[in-house]
């Protein structure tokens, strides 16, 4: 199936628009006829614009309100059409979307509309056009794709097909299992968008809200499977109209676009028995195991620093790179690289960002498999050059120029630790923390539907709902992401203002990905005590927060104490419990986190966050943040 986008779905001016969809991969568009009419070139000059850069105008839309309307209104839209079927030759495309009408003085009546739509047909017909009807979820007398699909069949005419959109479909809650009734030969177009589940006005809704399949709640691959079902070997095609994306980086949205599309027709080869298949074989989603490494860079004095608060988090060096100034630094499961390095692209990361995560190593079932699903997805991969005696270990491109390494077992990628390390003699640590529970990447918010997206095609993960959380001078928008198993757990955390902790962060790292760490316990407070003796200063929390507690959760006046007494803080929910504690804040507001869950808790502590945020925050202004 070719790929195609709505030129509406994109920020920027039409040519802006168009060298973004270019560039994405997709194969065609459709043109929206505003973007046309805003665009200061002939038609004939358009067209030849779009085939240059490989592009086919697959579509041209919308003409409304047209089916259904008395004298002399119903001759002025025929008027009305000729014009539109002239300027589609001029431009070079053949099919044109009519939507179905909303007009106040529109009559209804199946037959009425069918009889239209035939002399529409012959119209068309004469010039080598072709109409596709659509049903608007909001249309004056035609809502519903099996209305639409009965006048396209009533007309009977081999110019006249059917133009199906998952939004309209799916935000009435008709069940799309309904088109596999439909022949596939008299589907003309497929048009797909997702949205967040939201109860509002239906145009409202599709106006602001519809995002990238995968993006949103609704049911995109049900729908896409019952088309498929039919036979339908088409274009699929994105149609988006959100206020976010607007003004949004026209390549990124467009990037993302492309994404959703070779995900979803993937998820839907693998689930619908229909041949010939409706993508290309691709690997599936890597099965995650959990974090492999996660890798500083880091200079001097900041690394001097660094190092001694892994000490004091009862890490041990346990090795050093064969061939560069990179430290092993290792307990439990957890692996923690320093790269002193001053050339390279740590070097670089350095420079932009100060100290900073730079790397993270994800343990996946098969690495090369991850990397060509990555590229098919359209990541960017990554690579620097292999010394003597080093792993050629695939990686690709994440958050703000990050690096994301593929581990695994299957191609003996695992044992980078033993080939590329020699073992040191460091003092034996261990304060009981066992693997990393979490890590929270920070981000602008019009960023999260871009990196949920990247996590959830890519990798065998799903999206929890989304949480506002609290900070004393604005709101940061969070959602985590996480495999069934818990192996991995990513939380990507959107600042909109720089006043909060996170896009101060944000602001003062110059994009840096991840703000903080977090890392998991079996016993929290054998690990506080642990930590205590080895000089780890943990967050101070107020008095305030441990009198609240108390009216908040029936604790036992022992177990308050102890929290108390450790800075830790306390959730609970109907399933488990979960304990917190957190570093002081340092290199310009990252910060580790302690957590213990017990039972079912499968949260992140977000009742506790403001109160931590005012903590941090108190703490910065007392002291000062050391400047990189």
């Amino acid at each position: 199936m070719k790929t195609s986008i709505a030129t509406v779905s994109i920020s920027g001016n039409l040519v802006e628009k168009l060298e973004a969809i270019a560039a994405a991969g997709f194969d065609g568009i459709e043109i929206f006829e505003q973007d046309f009419i805003a665009h200061d070139g002939h038609p004939r000059e358009v067209g030849d614009l779009i085939r240059s850069m490989g592009l086919e105008i697959q579509l041209f839309q919308p003409f409304r309100d047209f089916e259904g309307l008395p004298e002399p209104l119903r001759a002025k839209a025929f008027d009305r059409a000729e014009r539109k079927f002239d300027l589609m030759q001029e431009l070079g495309t053949d099919l044109v979307l009519v939507c179905s009408s909303c007009h106040p003085e529109a009559l209804g009546g199946i037959d009425r509309a069918a009889q239209d739509f035939a002399e529409l047909g012959d119209r068309a017909a004469s010039r080598g056009l072709r109409v596709g009807y659509e049903a608007l979820a909001w249309g004056r007398h035609v809502n519903d794709h099996r209305d639409a699909w009965e006048i396209v069949r009533r007309a009977d005419h081999d110019n006249v097909g059917l133009i199906l959109d998952s939004f309209h479909t799916l935000a009435r809650k008709i069940d799309p299992d309904t088109i596999r009734r439909i022949p596939g030969d008299k589907i003309f177009y497929v048009q797909l968008a997702d949205a967040p589940l939201i109860e509002m006005d239906l145009l409202y809704w599709s106006r602001h809200f519809r995002n990238m399949p995968g993006e949103g709640d609704l049911a995109v691959a049900d729908f896409m499977r019952a088309v498929v079902a039919t036979g339908y070997a088409g274009p699929i095609s994105l149609e988006i109209f959100n206020d976010q994306f607007r003004g949004g980086r026209p390549r990124t949205i467009a990037k993302d676009g492309y994404r959703s599309l070779v995900a979803l027709m993937d998820d839907v080869r693998r689930c619908e028995p229909v041949e010939p298949q409706p993508a290309p074989e691709m690997p599936g989603r890597a099965l995650v195991n959990g974090v492999s490494f996660v890798e500083f860079a880091t200079r001097r004095d900041e690394a001097d620093a660094l190092e001694e608060m892994f000490r004091t988090l009862g890490f041990r060096h346990s090795g050093t790179h064969i061939a560069k100034k990179l430290a092993l630094w290792t307990q439990g499961e957890i692996r923690i690289v320093v790269n002193r390095e001053t050339t390279g692209y740590a070097s670089s990361a350095y420079t932009m960002h100060g100290t900073t995560v730079c790397d993270i190593g994800i343990a996946v079932d098969y690495a090369g498999a991850a990397v060509d699903r990555a590229q098919k997805l359209g990541a960017d991969t990554f690579r620097q050059a292999v010394g003597p005696g080093e792993l050629d270990i695939p990686a690709i491109r994440g958050l703000s120029g990050s690096v994301l390494h593929f581990i695994d077992e299957a191609s003996g990628l695992n044992d980078v630790w033993t080939v590329e390390f020699e073992p040191t003699a460091g003092e034996h640590g261990d304060a009981g923390l066992t693997r990393i529970d979490h890590l929270a990447q920070t981000m602008s918010y019009d960023e999260m539907l871009s990196w949920s997206l990247f996590y959830t095609t890519l990798f065998q993960m799903r999206k929890t709902p989304m949480v506002d959380v609290v900070d004393p001078d604005g709101l940061v928008r969070s959602q985590a992401l996480e495999a069934s198993d818990g192996s991995i757990r990513i939380t990507l955390n959107g600042a909109e203002t720089h006043r909060t902790m996170a896009g101060g962060f944000l602001a003062d790292s110059f994009g840096a990905s991840v703000q903080h760490i977090a890392l998991a316990s079996s016993d929290i407070f054998a690990t506080s005590a642990a930590m205590a003796s080895k000089g780890f200063e943990p967050l101070p929390m107020s008095d305030n927060y441990y009198a609240d507690l108390v009216a908040r959760f029936d604790l036992a006046p022992e177990m308050l104490a102890k929290l108390k007494a450790g800075n830790i803080l306390y959730d609970e929910d109907a399933n488990g419990t979960f304990f917190q504690y957190y570093s002081r804040p340092y290199a310009g507001g990252m910060f580790f986190e302690i957590v213990e869950r017990r039972g079912g808790y499968s949260g992140y502590g977000a009742p506790n966050a403001p109160f931590r945020i005012a903590a941090q925050k108190r703490l910065m202004r007392q002291k000062g943040m050391p400047r990189k």
